[in-house]
């Protein structure tokens, strides 16, 4: 797992690879919030707000699975995850 986790999301590009919800497999933007439990993407249609813990999705080269990162940004930034 690299450093991306640990560091902030705001104006980067998100892209869901996977989902529960198949609608959002695919949804891509540009990170405009983060709160404990959702993340507000901007994409070609408006923003959108995606919920963590049912979506797997990549920044940047990095896979994140939205369940193991379900706190706030700024706790997220601090702790430490297992590798996978």
């Amino acid at each position: 797992m690299s450093d991306l986790i640990h560091m902030p999301w705001l104006a980067r590009r998100l892209t869901v690879i996977e989902s529960t919800d198949p609608t959002l497999v695919g949804v891509s933007g540009t990170v405009q919030d983060e709160t404990s439990r959702t993340i507000r993407v901007m994409t070609e249609n408006g923003p959108l707000t995606l919920a963590k813990d049912v979506i797997r999705f990549t920044i940047g080269d990095e896979e994140i699975d939205g369940a193991i990162v379900t706190q706030r940004p700024e706790d997220r930034i601090n702790r430490r995850y297992r590798r996978t």
